[in-house]
């Protein structure tokens, strides 16, 4: 992967960067504040080797607030086919809604303090590049508390509503399998059942996965 780092703590920044360089992935930029990601991936995107994916903290410089959530607002506003993995300590609900509100393949935002595991952390890098929307359940649930509800959801079952809340974590069916304890074949049913139930049509392709994340999450109606 090719990626860009956008992150105000040195340590972090570089310790993610020596990470990644380890793996065999090419760390294209690392700044410490959303102006410069946008600029940088500007400068990248203009001499033809636009990043993958972006690696952005949410809280950075000059407030300290959403500063990060509005860069990334931007630079997929501007680079639509450039990943962003949101790595934050905490949940900005407000700017998140409407990153996720809009497409949301190759969009992730994990919570720094429960990736526990570098392989995870890095198997979810590669998802988000590769187009998928990957949640940490933290984000999921915050999400849900502060948008409206959606009467569709309620007419899944409290097993499909699991199934979904998984799909939302950017689990695969065999992932939900696991995790549930379900056969392979019985989640392709509720994955499929979850679909019509939502009114979400074959001819939508893999993007329904996302689009019945976002009906998850209360962002489209």
């Amino acid at each position: 992967m090719r990626v860009v780092i956008a992150e105000d703590s040195v340590i972090l920044r570089d310790g993610l960067a020596a990470l990644l360089t380890r793996r065999g992935h090419e760390v294209l930029a690392a700044v410490g504040d959303g102006d410069a990601l946008v600029r940088e991936v500007a400068l990248l995107a203009a001499s033809g080797g636009a990043p993958d994916v972006a690696v952005v903290d949410v809280r950075m410089p000059p407030g300290f607030t959403d500063e990060g959530l509005r860069a990334a607002l931007a630079l997929r506003g501007a680079h639509p086919g450039v990943g962003v993995l949101l790595f934050s300590q905490y949940v900005e609900t407000r700017y998140a809604a409407q990153l996720f509100g809009g497409d949301a393949r190759g969009v992730g935002y994990l919570l720094k303090d429960r990736v526990a595991d570098v392989g995870e952390f890095l198997d979810a890098l590669e998802r988000i590049a590769a187009g998928r929307t990957v949640l940490d359940p933290e984000v999921v649930s915050q999400l849900m508390g502060a948008a409206r509800v959606d009467p569709g959801i309620a007419r899944l079952t409290p097993r499909e509503q699991e199934v979904l809340a998984l799909m939302a974590q950017g689990r695969s069916n065999g992932a939900i399998a696991d995790a549930l304890v379900l056969s392979y074949g019985a989640v392709e049913k509720h994955v499929t059942s979850i679909f019509g139930k939502l009114g979400l049509a074959p001819d939508a392709g893999d993007h329904r996965r996302v689009l019945a994340v976002l009906r998850h999450l209360h962002l489209t109606p």
